[in-house]
């Protein structure tokens, strides 16, 4: 029996890790060699896309594809984590939260909009000096991160309702669309609109509804999770994200030994190169009638038991 093969997209649950999640997945496939394509919080739910198998070489490319999330942004306090884990830093005044108008909060959201400079939370999994800045943050240590270039394009307010803190603190609840680029943090959205409103705010709930061309239609439970029947194909995968490169038996065979071929299709950075019985031979480049490999994709070896290699795949950034 061939070892599984292909990309799953799952459903978090709440306060399961990606850890947690990738776990489970090799107990349920019998396989070490599973990767995850950008971690979520344990708050969040939603997407998260693994690989299995040879397919966590596509992993690297999904942990750049653009993402999308739901969220809800509790205006009227900060966190020490721009998340409801966090400790509260105090609350804003209740005449300051009911000077919170549409077109104030519209004119803070637009200014979030587009390509902007975002400083990532303290307790993001970006490394500060080797160590991931939330552990330096908990273990006490002043964390200061330098901004980014990211893309937001799309910020949607879906609705916005009054609420209260644990003591009957003054809030406003936002349900909020996202649609950013990856690396996009929406922690730092929350935070960023709270410091423009001067209530401060913070993340009380996230879902991940797209990444890249995978949606929630596509997602499975973790209960009960058929892993053979769930899998994605890694020629089905890789033709959801890049131009396809239809090979004919002798094309596949050389490009699977790392010969450039000649073809006539057009100019691709990264095309996926599929075999005619509908394998996927590997990524390859197109540029001037032919194609060299990027990546090949060889065919599974038989299913590994607990004493297979460690998992494969990319080791992301948080992006919530």
């Amino acid at each position: 029996m061939n070892a599984p093969n292909g990309i799953l997209v799952v459903d978090k649950p709440a306060d399961w890790t990606s850890h947690d999640v990738v776990a489970r997945v090799r107990r349920v496939a019998n396989t070490r060699k599973v990767g995850h394509a950008g971690t979520l919080d344990p708050m969040a739910t939603g997407i998260l896309v693994l690989g299995l198998g040879p397919s966590t070489r596509l992993l690297t490319y999904l942990v750049g594809a653009d993402k999308e999330y739901l969220a809800t942004i509790r205006l009227g306090a900060s966190t020490t984590t721009d998340d409801a884990e966090g400790e509260s830093l105090g609350w804003a005044p209740a005449e300051r939260v009911r000077a919170i108008t549409p077109a104030r909060q519209a004119d803070a959201i637009a200014h979030l909009t587009g390509e902007i400079d975002q400083v990532p939370s303290s307790v993001s999994a970006i490394k500060v000096d080797g160590k991931r800045a939330y552990a330096r943050a908990r273990a006490g240590e002043q964390v200061e991160l330098k901004s980014r270039r990211v893309t937001v394009s799309e910020f949607e307010v879906l609705g916005t309702r009054g609420a209260t803190g644990p003591d009957g603190e003054a809030a406003v609840d936002v349900d909020v669309r996202v649609a950013c680029s990856s690396g996009t943090y929406v922690r730092a959205l929350a935070r960023d609109v709270g410091v423009a409103l001067l209530t401060g705010g913070h993340l009380t709930a996230l879902r991940r509804t797209r990444v890249g061309p995978f949606t929630l239609t596509d997602a499975h439970a973790l209960d009960d999770l058929d892993v053979a029947s769930a899998l994605v194909r890694p020629a089905t995968a890789a033709s959801a994200i890049f131009p396809v490169l239809a090979l004919t038996q002798a094309q596949a065979q050389d490009l699977g030994h790392g010969k450039k071929i000649e073809v006539d299709a057009p100019d691709a950075e990264t095309a996926a190169a599929v075999a005619p019985d509908g394998r996927l031979v590997g990524l390859a480049a197109v540029r001037n009638g032919g194609a060299r490999t990027i990546v090949n994709f060889p065919v599974p070896t038989e299913a590994s038991g607990p004493s297979a290699e460690p998992s494969a795949g990319p080791n992301t950034e948080q992006e919530s």
